[in-house]
């Protein structure tokens, strides 16, 4: 069972990495503005869960696997290349999509801590992780977002 485990603490923590970067980059692009202070917020967050679940792997005695976390390095990259609308610049599409795509990420935590917390069994395993708080701090971190995504699709799309 600790070999499934593993696996799939492994695969969490290269996405938490993927959307970590993600965040930051977003962040980056949107300096200056509310949108840009609640993506820092939000990276900042994403970067306190990302310690927080490589501190669960420690404590479970879980190595990482460096290949996916050069891979997931690479694949955020890449994705980077992706067309946007325009050639040279940052994109109402592209802050569209960054938001969009951080908050499925985000909602995916959320389903992560409860499965850590509760299928996983590890809050009897790890007490002093308070899964559920960090279920809570993911939805608080949507919310904050959700505002942002929704104006951000509206001037992307012209509605």
């Amino acid at each position: 069972m600790d070999r499934f485990l593993s696996i799939y603490l492994n695969d969490q923590l290269a996405m938490g990495i993927a959307w970590r970067e993600l965040a930051r980059r977003s962040q980056k692009a949107n300096q200056g503005t509310e949108t840009g202070d609640a993506l820092a917020r939000v990276a900042t967050g994403i970067a306190e869960d990302v310690d927080t679940f490589q501190r669960i792997m420690r404590e479970l005695g879980i190595r990482r696997n460096p290949i996916k976390g050069v891979l997931t390095a690479l694949g955020e990259r890449v994705g980077r290349l992706k067309p946007n609308g325009r050639l040279t610049s940052y994109s109402p599409l592209s802050r569209f999509e960054e938001l969009e795509f951080l908050i499925m990420g985000i909602e995916g935590k959320k389903q992560l801590w409860e499965t850590l917390g509760r299928l996983a069994g590890l809050r009897s395993r790890l007490p002093d992780i308070d899964f559920s708080r960090l279920g809570e701090r993911a939805e608080e971190q949507r919310a904050l977002l959700e505002p942002h995504r929704a104006r951000a699709g509206a001037d992307a799309f012209g509605t």
